[in-house]
This record gives structure tokens, C-alpha cells and sequence, in this order.
């Protein structure tokens, strides 16, 4: 099948006023508009301050064709997802997720509250390239409509979905930074809902990032994982630019590696005979609990939209990413981050137990991330790598992931950067860290 070329592994991203121009906005809104032919289509933003400017030009160029536009306001990505969803029209979102601030981008989302699949981006991206376009004649333009039920519409159904009762009676003690991002209001007023004790960090938006980099490494939740270590809270919770994902820090101010959070919510959330989606990048810890829970585990390639098609397909109940990513299917089809922050809420109050006690039953595998700058194509490199390990055992589901004695690595093209990302796993720290190593020098060696 033919590969998009300007659609990533989410969305189109990049510079504005660089590599993503108004005029590429226009063209795209008008290629979204044309190819969705919907009578009306949502559109939202995160806090980024290029957000406006994206805003309007995707907003006048979806209009010529034909369709209404309903701005739902700033939303986590998946706020608009699911009102897609209740709505069951098509919308768009304006973020670049993680990325740093001097980025912007557009997703495409369909009227099942889905992202939309390869096969509709290459038909997108083609309507681009030929610019034909819709356009409509002049008493048939769309026009343009605010919806301000959104917002309480998607957290409503969070708090439907889970035990609230329970977690409302347990009091619980939560730290939480927004970084600025999307879930400002969302996510600390879904925990207030449930009678949690809040604490607030950079709940206010700032399209700058201004208080730490968008995406939730440890690095950039310094003042989270401090607040964390005086002992007063139960949880840490910490979320993207769009809220699509989230990460948590436990009661005494440990970070939590993502695949470690999806192990324990899978762990606590599936049962026997079940279907679990992840990809090829997850912790083999997510397969143990699998193989514990007697349920099966499908991979797949990287991005949420394929781990959410696979699901569909496969009436899996629960999937997601190592990077706090999880997708809950009873709820929607997509990354959530404040379903997964109201997940771990529902686990602490139904056993409770705090989250370190809890992680004692979850392998401990060690994955080290790292990143370098792509200096080839990506078929020059992997046909290199092919060459140089070819006694390794090799999975290319996804880019290439190279198996050792301990452990494996996996590498690929990142899918919103001009990187090669390199997972490597071992249930040994120092293979692990070894193994990275190893790979890295290769690459930067090219």
C-alpha cells in the first residue's frame, strides 16, 4: 500500500511558517473538507500559540467547502475524539502532541472518533497534490458555529467509567502537571470531581510551554517528582501538550516508565480469553501479564491510530503505547490520557494499596530510549543494520528490532522527527544500557 508522505505517525507536524506554511494549512483543510464531503466537521486546539493562526485557515478552508465548522474549544485531543464520536461527524485537531512548542501540526479525525487510517491520508494527501478540491458555490458555504458542551461532555463520560463511588470515598491525594498543555481544566476538574485532594502544577495555558517541555520525560518533571518526595500524596500524574497521554510518578516520588503503568492497568483490567494491542516498541513485561491473565497479545506497528484500528478488529477491551499511551475500548478508540489517569485511580481505590506495592507484581524489565539524528534513508540504514547483525534474530514489523542473548533492540524512523529512536530492553540494566550502546555508536558512525 502507498505511504502517506505528509501525514506522520500522527498527524502532519512541524515549524510554522517553516516547514508547515499557511498555505500547506489551507490546502490540507481543503483536502480534509473535500475528502470527509460532511455536512459539518468539529475542530479544537491545544494552547500552542500558533494554534489560532491554524485554527482559522483550516477553519475558512474546510468552510469552502461546503461544510459547517463546530469549534468545541481548547480540548485534549481526545475531548474532540470523543465528541466526534457522540456526534458521529468528522473533525480536526490542531496540536503537535509532545513536540516542543515551536511546532504545530493537523490531525484528521473520523466521525467514530478515530484518527483515520493510512488509506484515508494517502486519499487526503492526493486531493492535496491535484488540488481538487471542493468548492462550493457561494449561498452553500459553510458557516461557522461555537459548541461549548465539549468539554463537560468528555469529562462526564470519564467519571462514568469507572468506579467513582469508590474513588470518591477513598479521598485520594494527587499531584498533577498539565505543562500548559490542553488538559489545564480537564484533568485537574475530573480529579476535584471525584473528591481527590488536588494539587495543581502549570494548570494554566501557556502556548510557550513556559514551565518544562511538553512531553513527560523525567527531565521535564522535576517540580512534580519533588512535590512527589515529601510523602504527602498518593499519586503523581503528568500529561502531553494535547493530553493524549500520561505518566505517573509514585508515593515517593519514583518515576513510572510507561510500559510499566500499561502492565499494571492491563494486569488489573483484563481478563481471561481477552485481546490486548500493543506495539512492537512495548515492554516484554506486557507479555508476561498477558501470558499470566491467560489472555492473548497481538502486536503491531508503532502509532496509536494502528494500535486503535487492530483493536477494532480484534474487539480487543484495552491496548496502548509505552509512552502513556493507553487506549481503553469501552470508552473510545484512541490514547486517552485522562481515561488512563482515571484508570490508575480506579485500581488505588479498589485494592487499596499504594502504587510502588502494586508494581511488586509487574516484571521489572529495564528499556532504555535514546534518539539520533537521521543521517540516511531509512532503507540505506536498515539495509546497513540487516548487513552488519546479520546473525541476530530480526522482527520487521516495524523498522527493525534486533534480538541479543538478553534482551532486543528496537529501531526506527520516528514518524515526527528527522530521528531514529532506539528502544532497547533487557531484564538486566547494564545488557540493556550495553545493547543501546552498541546501536547508537552504529548509527552515529554511519
Amino acid at each position: 500500500m502507498k505511504q502517506p508522505q505528509l501525514f506522520g505517525t500522527n498527524g502532519i507536524r512541524g515549524i510554522p511558517n517553516q516547514d508547515l506554511t499557511i498555505e500547506l494549512a489551507s490546502g490540507i483543510g481543503s483536502a480534509i473538507g473535500t475528502f470527509f464531503n460532511s455536512p459539518k466537521i468539529a475542530i479544537a486546539k491545544d494552547t500552542r500559540i500558533s494554534g489560532d493562526m491554524f485554527m482559522q485557515v483550516v477553519d475558512s478552508a474546510v468552510m469552502s467547502t461546503g461544510a459547517d465548522v463546530i469549534y468545541t474549544g481548547e480540548l485534549p485531543t481526545p475531548g474532540l475524539q470523543y465528541y466526534c464520536k457522540v456526534n458521529k461527524i468528522p473533525g480536526i485537531m490542531i496540536t503537535a502532541s509532545h513536540n516542543p512548542p515551536q511546532y504545530n501540526g493537523i490531525k484528521a479525525i473520523a466521525s467514530d472518533g478515530t484518527e483515520i487510517n493510512e488509506e484515508m491520508e494517502v486519499k487526503i494527501e492526493e486531493i492535496y497534490e491535484k488540488k481538487a478540491y471542493k468548492k462550493a458555490a457561494w449561498d452553500k458555504i459553510g458557516r461557522y458555529y461555537y459548541d461549548s458542551t465539549a468539554i463537560d461532555l468528555y469529562m462526564d463520560s470519564i467519571i462514568d467509567s469507572i468506579d467513582s463511588k469508590r474513588i470518591m470515598e477513598s479521598h485520594l491525594k494527587v499531584a498533577i502537571d498539565t505543562g500548559n498543555g490542553a488538559s489545564y481544566f480537564t484533568s485537574p476538574t475530573i480529579l476535584a470531581k471525584l473528591n481527590c485532594h488536588v494539587v495543581s502544577l502549570n494548570a494554566n495555558p501557556d502556548g510557550k510551554f513556559s514551565s518544562r517541555n511538553s512531553e513527560p520525560k523525567p527531565e521535564n518533571l522535576v517540580d512534580l517528582i519533588s512535590i512527589m518526595k515529601t510523602g504527602k500524596f498518593d499519586l503523581g500524574i503528568a500529561h502531553d501538550g494535547d493530553a493524549d497521554r500520561c505518566v505517573f510518578i509514585d508515593e515517593n516520588g519514583n518515576y513510572i516508565d510507561g510500559d510499566k503503568s500499561l502492565a499494571l492497568i492491563v494486569k488489573n483490567t483484563v481478563n481471561k480469553g481477552d485481546i490486548v494491542v500493543t506495539p512492537v516498541s512495548s515492554s516484554d513485561a506486557l507479555e508476561e501479564v498477558c501470558r499470566e491473565k491467560g489472555a492473548k497479545l497481538i502486536s503491531t506497528r508503532v502509532g496509536a491510530p494502528i494500535v486503535a484500528r487492530a483493536m477494532i478488529e480484534n474487539k480487543a477491551s484495552i491496548g496502548g503505547e509505552e509512552n502513556g499511551g493507553i487506549i481503553y475500548g469501552k470508552h473510545q478508540f484512541c490514547r486517552d490520557g485522562a481515561m488512563t489517569m482515571a484508570l490508575m485511580l480506579n485500581l488505588l481505590a479498589k485494592e487499596n494499596k499504594t502504587v510502588s506495592e502494586l508494581l511488586k507484581g509487574i516484571p521489572d524489565y529495564t528499556m532504555i530510549k535514546t534518539s539520533v539524528p537521521r543521517k540516511k534513508e531509512w532503507d540505506d540504514i536498515k539495509k546497513l543494520l540487516m548487513e552488519k547483525y546479520k546473525g541476530n534474530k530480526m522482527d520487521f514489523t516495524d523498522g527493525i528490532k534486533l534480538y541479543d542473548a538478553n534482551g532486543w533492540t528496537l529501531i526506527r524512523p520516528s514518524g515526527t522527527e528527522k530521528i531514529i529512536r532506539i528502544f532497547s530492553e533487557s531484564i538486566n540494566k547494564k545488557d540493556a544500557e550495553q545493547y543501546n550502546k552498541k546501536y547508537v555508536d552504529f548509527l552515529n558512525n554511519l
